[in-house]
């Protein structure tokens, strides 16, 4: 028998096909017996994605489509874990919810933030610790999922600043005691709705039409940084469920894997693409000349500036490119091309200056890359 244990801040594509398939999993291969109620964190009105969810009473299916192991996937499933979307407001009436213990989220990297006296995130978020400390029941689990570091530290820093607002000692004692705040690093590409011909497929397949559909990529992947002394896994069966994810008291090398392997990839190889014509990534992955000059940014020089075991980068390596490789995603070079200079410094700039570091030389591919980015700007003059 189900019963509500996670609330759900933030009704997107994205959660939808990550958190809640994963709370389908542990349902299906842990045991957890779990519902999520999902919060539409804004607004004062149900949206086109809320409305399609509750049209459906909570029930749609995902879609992961691309490629796995070197094969085409197209694996279509059900997400019956979901009991519907509910409005922000009324947020306060699940905290006398006995069996509620996880609170998960992704409201943008600005949704976790104070600011005094305004109704934001972190404020709704007291607003249901505190019904929940007047109802007599314990503390909540925060999994935030939002792409800024230490998430689940800002988190709790927040919501502790509008407690300090109203001036409630007892509550942050409380808070401070009862609440566990996780901080997390996601990755999972979720296109959203199909397009036209795939969802007319889709749902002769399915013998229905579903307007809550939702396709990502097979490739997940979750690092969960708990507070010291607590263990998710015995309460949130990810890994008992077979969830990609990692337990560590160090989220940095993991973030440093994913913006080194897959976005200084992207940013070193786009405006060679470009100018040999390519649209798309997956056409760079599909030419054998270009694939070699990835596979050598990829596995000679990022590769040794990631401080990781080497079978746990090569994996994950092996998986950037297969996503790149991705024939469903039409990942426009165009779009990876914004901000070029500004994504340079952050992403290749560092992998460039610990590659020297340790070798003493300078990385061939991601300088062949850099010039072709200078070409571009002296072009544009």
């Amino acid at each position: 028998m189900s019963e509500l244990k996670v609330l759900q801040f933030g009704e997107g594509n994205f959660l939808r096909c990550y958190i809640d398939w994963m709370v389908q999993k542990m349902n299906d291969n842990a045991g957890f017996q779990g519902e999520v109620q999902i919060i539409q964190p804004r607004g004062t009105e149900f949206g086109a994605s809320s409305r399609a969810v509750n049209a459906r009473g909570g029930r749609y299916h995902t879609c992961l489509r691309g490629l796995l192991g070197g094969k085409t996937v197209e694996e279509l499933e059900e997400i019956t874990c979901v009991r519907g979307v509910d409005l922000s407001q009324n947020v306060e009436k699940y905290a006398a919810e006995p069996s509620l213990r996880f609170v998960v989220s992704n409201t943008t990297e600005a949704g976790i933030q104070y600011v005094k006296g305004q109704d934001t995130f972190p404020a709704k978020v007291l607003r249901l610790l505190k019904a929940r400390r007047a109802a007599g029941l314990g503390g909540l689990v925060f999994i935030p999922c939002e792409l800024i570091e230490r998430n689940g530290e800002a988190l709790k820093r927040c919501v502790l600043q509008h407690c300090g607002d109203d001036g409630d000692a007892a509550l942050a004692e409380w808070i401070e005691k009862e609440c566990v705040f996780c901080s997390t690093l996601v990755d999972r590409i979720v296109a959203g709705r199909p397009d036209p011909e795939s969802a007319e497929r889709y749902a002769k397949q399915l013998g229905e039409k579903d307007d809550a559909l939702v396709c990502g990529e097979p490739f997940h992947f979750l690092a969960v940084q708990p507070p010291a002394g607590y263990d998710l896994e015995s309460e949130f069966p990810l890994k008992k469920a077979g969830v990609n994810v990692v337990y560590t008291d160090d989220l940095q090398p993991y973030r440093t894997r994913k913006v080194r392997f897959l976005n200084a990839t992207h940013t070193t190889m786009v405006y060679l693409g470009l100018e040999k014509g390519f649209t798309e990534v997956a056409q760079c992955i599909e030419d054998p000349e270009f694939n070699k000059f990835v596979r050598q940014v990829v596995f000679d020089e990022i590769f040794p500036t990631v401080d990781l075991p080497d079978a746990e980068k090569r994996e994950f390596a092996e998986s950037v490119l297969e996503r790149f490789a991705n024939p469903f995603a039409h990942h426009q070079l165009s779009s990876i091309a914004l901000n070029t200079v500004a994504k340079w410094k952050t992403r290749c700039l560092p992998v460039i200056c610990d590659y020297y570091r340790l070798t003493g030389k300078m990385p061939e591919a991601m300088i062949k890359g850099y010039d072709a980015i200078a070409r571009h700007y002296d072009n544009a003059k």
